[in-house]
């Protein structure tokens, strides 16, 4: 009977424990989410490259952003302090490299082809080109962690998280993440088949603008705080 009791004293432990983590993911997973569904430059890209190569390729740019929304969303939820003060003391820098390599990828899309009629371009890039552009493109934005700290507050996630729960929020930022853009390409796909030339250049043109613009912003702000320091 001791046995028993102890078990069931267990058991009843760990329903509460698993019930509990069950919702730390459930936040975890809309903040990741809210995090990664902003329409933007991410966004515009993904629905390039699945309208030009395939939703594959498509959904493995949105993969790489996801990843490094779940990096800062570790940095945030493990309270990683010399983290959050190097991204905080080397921003200039940051910016410099990730506006720069904006303006790489912004020349690239201006000169893309057209949409052919047949359907995709051949010979698309790999699909790891296509997962490190979205992860390099999101990763130098160290201001992404900062929104994941001002999301924790608002989740009452903020501060004092034990490492159970900050591993579970970690993984639920990346299934949400994922999901948007799972969720994008997949209907991207759905439709790309009514999407003539003419849309596509408009997409392809918008999306390249907006990379240029971000990166060209970055660098020239950086540069500024340079000059003035």
């Amino acid at each position: 009977m001791g046995i028993l009791r102890a078990t069931s004293k267990r058991v009843q432990g760990t329903v509460p424990f698993l019930f509990d983590e069950f919702g730390v993911l459930v936040r975890g997973i809309i903040m990741g989410f809210v995090i990664a569904a902003p329409v933007g430059p991410i966004a515009l890209l993904c629905v390039r490259r699945t309208l030009e190569h395939g939703v594959r390729f498509g959904v493995a740019t949105g993969l790489g952003a996801a990843l490094a929304d779940t990096v800062y969303g570790a940095v945030a939820a493990f309270g990683v302090q010399v983290l959050i003060d190097l991204l905080t003391g080397h921003q200039t820098a940051f910016r410099m490299i990730g506006g720069a390599f904006m303006v790489a990828v912004a020349v690239h899309g201006f000169r893309a082809r057209s949409l052919p009629e047949g359907g995709e371009v051949p010979d698309p890039p790999g699909l790891a080109a296509n997962f490190a552009t979205g992860l390099v493109l999101t990763l130098f934005n160290p201001l992404t962690v900062f929104g994941f700290l001002a999301i924790f507050a608002g989740f009452g996630l903020g501060g004092g998280l034990g490492n159970a729960d900050a591993a579970t929020v970690v993984v639920g930022v990346f299934l949400g993440a994922s999901l948007w853009w799972l969720i994008l390409n997949a209907g991207v796909a759905a439709i790309g088949h009514r999407i003539n030339d003419a849309w596509f250049r408009a997409i392809n043109r918008t999306a390249a603008g907006l990379l240029l613009a971000f990166g060209a912003y970055a660098v020239v702000s950086a540069i500024g705080e340079l000059a003035w320091a």
